[in-house]
């Protein structure tokens, strides 16, 4: 891998339009070699635009090149986990935009197909690659702010004409929730390091056809520590601006983002004590896939530790949880 670590981005949606191929095509110590799509016009115009030399159509084509050592996977959502066995099967390198897969069994089949081949799985968690966040996780993880007592976040975009696969569930496994509460729910598991909660409550919004996803989702989840997390999405929201949020609160103090904003109880008095310099230069959402990226890049290469996403079951499981609440209408236990 003297020359960089070779990479094919599959799919070239939106996500891969607007990070992971820009950001291939300049990071230092990676080559990107090629973009597989079926839309084979829309793939050869990237490639043109951003200097890929290869082509594909076909992913299993793409796949017995000897001239690749990791595949990004930025295809529609229930494509995700069959791709990632394929590639780990060529004994590829993966990084997975989330889901990792539509159920939590299937996760675990991941998991245990990139130990059987001994390669670097990596799920697409960009929200924790955020310097706010990695800012917020150090004031937590130190034990600055006391326990967490609650997390409350949400995210309202403005409608759209939204249709394609995120509007049939058995292709997107979700709507709203999906789309916009997954990565909350997972920073939020992550930051507060919990364990799977004790009682799970929802409502959604949707169409009346067993088809059919979510438009908007209200989560409670409650935790044997105490710790209460809740989370509002919708993307009907009409409004004129969007809204997005992230609220820590903690024993001795709290913390928010965009943008970052610490409080702290120091001797009675609640006190800023927010980082200087804690917020990138660039659009924290390109900041933080482009970070991702380079992560991945290093555990490839060996030049920061990799730990299995395991931590990926038990997100799916709450995620499985939360829909199973919203559709029966009742609270479930763990």
């Amino acid at each position: 891998m003297k020359d960089g670590v070779r990479i094919a981005v599959v799919g070239a949606g939106a996500i891969a339009q607007l990070t992971h191929i820009p950001v291939l095509s300049k990071l230092r110590g990676a080559s990107l070699v090629a973009l597989c799509d079926n839309d084979g016009a829309k793939a050869r115009a990237l490639a043109d635009r951003f200097g890929v030399p290869d082509v594909f159509t076909d992913f299993e084509e793409l796949l017995e090149s000897d001239e690749l050592d990791a595949v990004v996977i930025t295809t529609p959502n229930h494509l995700h986990e069959p791709h990632v066995l394929s590639a780990l099967r060529a004994k590829l390198h993966v990084l997975c935009e989330r889901p990792l897969s539509l159920t939590a069994r299937g996760v675990e089949r991941c998991l245990t197909a990139a130990n059987k081949v001994d390669r670097r799985l990596v799920v697409g968690t960009n929200l924790r690659f955020r310097t706010d966040v990695q800012a917020m996780d150090q004031f937590l993880r130190n034990g600055e702010l006391g326990q967490v007592t609650s997390i409350r976040a949400g995210a309202l975009t403005v409608k759209r004409g939204t249709d394609g696969w995120r509007t049939r569930r058995a292709e997107s496994g979700g709507g709203a929730f999906l789309e916009q509460g997954f990565p909350l729910l997972d920073l939020a598991l992550w930051l507060s390091d919990s364990k799977a909660p004790v009682r799970v409550s929802a409502a959604m919004r949707r169409g009346r056809s067993a088809t059919a996803v979510e438009d908007a989702m209200q989560v409670f989840l409650e935790c044997e520590s105490g710790l209460v997390i809740s989370f509002d999405v919708s993307w009907a929201y009409v409004a004129d601006e969007e809204r997005w949020w992230f609220e820590v609160h903690a024993s001795r103090g709290s913390a928010r983002l965009a943008p970052l904003r610490v409080t702290k109880d120091l001797n009675g008095r609640a006190v800023d004590v927010s980082p200087s310099g804690a917020a990138a230069r660039e659009s924290p959402f390109l900041q933080s896939y482009r970070a991702e990226i380079a992560h991945f890049l290093a555990v490839i290469r060996d030049e920061a530790p990799y730990e299995p996403p395991t931590d990926q079951v038990l997100v799916h499981k709450v995620l499985e949880a939360i829909y199973r609440a919203a559709d029966d209408g009742k609270e479930y236990r763990f």
